[in-house]
């Protein structure tokens, strides 16, 4: 059985937290306070913590000659759900750090792939596998 992760990330502002990962990306929102929100993040538990200062934007290391932001957390989901999210993320107008595309095309591991910021500027990357029993193969 796999289990759900959890994850605390930094927020600046609950309210745009809420439009995006409620509205947005569709999470159910769980318990809250003024200072946090709990978030169902495709099954796993995000909370959003509120601060007053961001931490530095992320870094970027070269792959497929993309600068994929580091550090960055997202999630895998099925084929169909992806590309769902892609087209709503695309008719919202997201600026992408990565644009949505397939990588290793008709290979071992093709996977498909985006990156976009939050409001308050957590790098995330959504992914999914042609195959989901290649999630963990090599090449």
């Amino acid at each position: 059985m796999i289990m759900p992760f959890h994850l605390a990330i930094p927020v600046n502002n609950l309210s745009d937290a809420k439009q995006f990962y409620g509205e947005l990306l569709g999470c159910e929102q769980g318990r809250s306070s003024l200072q946090w929100i709990d978030w169902n993040f495709f099954g796993h538990q995000l909370v959003t913590h509120l601060v007053e200062k961001m931490p530095n934007a992320p870094k970027s290391n070269q792959v497929d000659n993309h600068a994929v932001p580091v550090p960055h957390f997202g999630v895998v989901l099925e084929w169909q759900d992806w590309q769902h999210l892609a087209k709503r993320l695309q008719n919202a107008n997201i600026k992408f750090v990565i644009e949505p595309y397939i990588r290793f095309a008709g290979q071992v591991g093709e996977q498909a792939t985006m990156f976009f910021l939050d409001p308050a500027g957590n790098a995330l990357e959504f992914k999914a596998f042609k195959d989901m029993d290649q999630l963990f193969a090599t090449l």
